[in-house]
């Protein structure tokens, strides 16, 4: 085909305006997809966001709405400078968002701390809605108040807060996140602290369970078929108040004693904790999107690695096991990086350069102590294992922490961070140092104060007692 002077000074033109504004279709960005957690959105009561003081403080008390969450913000009278952002749990789905007031308030305002929290403008398992919220409020702090910046700004969470403590201080966070905070300290409690591997280690259980009753090669998301068959062949007992293993039973025990952090002090209360058991095994049956935040599966037990016994090596029946285990295949880029922000389930990489002080109970099998293994395991192959102390717990729950236990995990970090006195803590890896039977007693305090849960110091004193050194 031939083209006249003036078609082709024509057809250049073009082509030239088109470089010019990124066109050509090989350089415009593909859009992120959606799903269905976008369309959500969830009713605020802002007449629930009022809150009163303490008795015997003096406080000025700020709430409202920013960015679709709510938010509370308490500043004492005698403050000292320093923020404290809160990271509160996993909600739930259907429920209104609400605002949480951290279990060290009194602590905080008796030594000057500001503190604020976040709703989040979403609930499910949104971390990312958790981090980028928290931060905004972070950084609207003198906005929203008159005062002047913070001096420093600490972060503390618990349970899927943990998991938003971890994430918000990550070098990928920074890089990533939409709203940028730098924090000089973090106390994560009972947090999700190896990110979507806690949903690796429920479908790891689900599918031990059903190898013990069976089934092993029933498909998991048809769970609801076979549930009741399964209890009933690994429990003689399977209540909101009592379990009772079968001999297979016993079998899955053992595995979901290494799936939890191996042979240690408090896992035999832990396990026979109905109630929160009954919260575990209803995760069971789930299609790895973690109920839309994905939109394919993350879940990935390829190269999980069960056990029986507290022995590393397998014998024939746990080869048998691990040979015959349904295993899941997590979808590609499931939780990939993106060009909006944060990942949708945003990363614990272990790449941080702050004091961090970690908690977690013992008996815990809905976030499990394993958590604190992976986080540990991830912050020492990037270099960061340096500003990492964790301490175990010797509790038979999920975050059942004293208020004594969480004051000192965070006036330690702020002592690590002011001073440069790094604080004292338990070895997690060595698995000899995790067994012994005096595990956890260093850091548990089992006696109450006027703010603590009387039922946690209560079921405290069950607990086997510390050796006698």
């Amino acid at each position: 085909m031939q083209f006249s002077r003036s078609r082709w000074a024509a057809a250049l033109a073009s082509a030239v305006l088109l470089a010019a504004c990124g066109g050509g279709g090989d350089d415009t960005p593909e859009p992120e997809e959606v799903r269905p957690h976008d369309a959500r959105t969830f009713p605020l009561d802002e007449s629930a966001l009022a809150f009163e003081a303490l008795p015997g403080t003096t406080t000025t008390r700020f709430h409202g709405v920013l960015g679709g969450a709510g938010y509370r913000i308490e500043v004492p009278e005698n403050w000292n400078g320093r923020l404290v952002m809160y990271a509160d749990g996993y909600r739930g789905t259907n429920v209104p968002l609400t605002v949480t007031n951290p279990p060290i308030r009194a602590h905080l305002i008796a030594n000057g701390y500001a503190w604020a929290a976040s709703s989040y403008s979403k609930n499910y398992y949104d971390v990312r809605a958790g981090v980028e919220d928290t931060n905004a409020l972070a950084l609207a702090f003198s906005r929203l108040t008159g005062l002047a910046e913070p001096t420093r700004r600490y972060i503390i969470g618990y349970s899927m807060g943990g998991h938003i403590t971890g994430a918000a201080i990550e070098e990928e966070t920074f890089r990533t996140a939409n709203h940028k905070v730098r924090y000089h300290g973090a106390v994560p409690m009972c947090g999700v602290m190896g990110d979507t591997e806690l949903f690796d280690y429920f479908s790891a259980y689900q599918a031990a369970a059903q190898y013990f009753a069976g089934v092993p090669r029933y498909p998991t998301t048809y769970w609801a078929d076979i549930n009741a068959m399964v209890r009933s062949r690994l429990f003689t007992t399977f209540t909101q108040t009592q379990i009772v293993p079968t001999a297979d039973g016993e079998k899955l025990k053992g595995v979901v004693m290494n799936l939890t952090g191996g042979n240690r002090p408090i896992f035999e209360q832990g396990f026979a904790n109905a109630g929160l058991q009954q919260v575990v095994w209803g995760t069971f049956g789930g299609d790895g999107t973690i109920n839309g935040i994905l939109n394919a599966s993350v879940l990935d037990t390829r190269n999980m690695v069960l056990q029986i016994d507290s022995d590393p090596a397998l014998s024939a029946e746990e080869t048998q096991l691990n040979d015959t285990l349904l295993r899941v295949t997590p979808a590609p880029d499931a939780n990939r990086l993106r060009r909006d922000g944060l990942r949708w389930i945003p990363k614990v990489n272990g790449q941080f350069s702050i004091p961090v002080v970690s908690l977690h109970t013992l008996g815990d099998m809905y976030v499990p102590f394993s958590m604190q293994q992976i986080y540990k395991r991830r912050a020492d192959a990037n270099g960061s294992g340096g500003w990492l102390v964790q301490r175990a717990i010797r509790a038979p729950s999920h975050c059942d922490f004293t208020v004594a236990e969480q004051v000192a995990a965070f006036d330690d970090m702020v002592a690590w961070e002011q001073n440069g006195t790094r604080p004292q803590g338990d070895e997690v890896l060595d698995a000899a140092a995790v067994a012994d039977p005096a595990y956890g007693c260093r850091f548990t305090v089992n006696a109450g104060g006027p703010y603590d849960n009387p039922t946690t110091v209560t079921v405290r004193t069950l607990m086997p007692a510390c050796p006698t050194p």
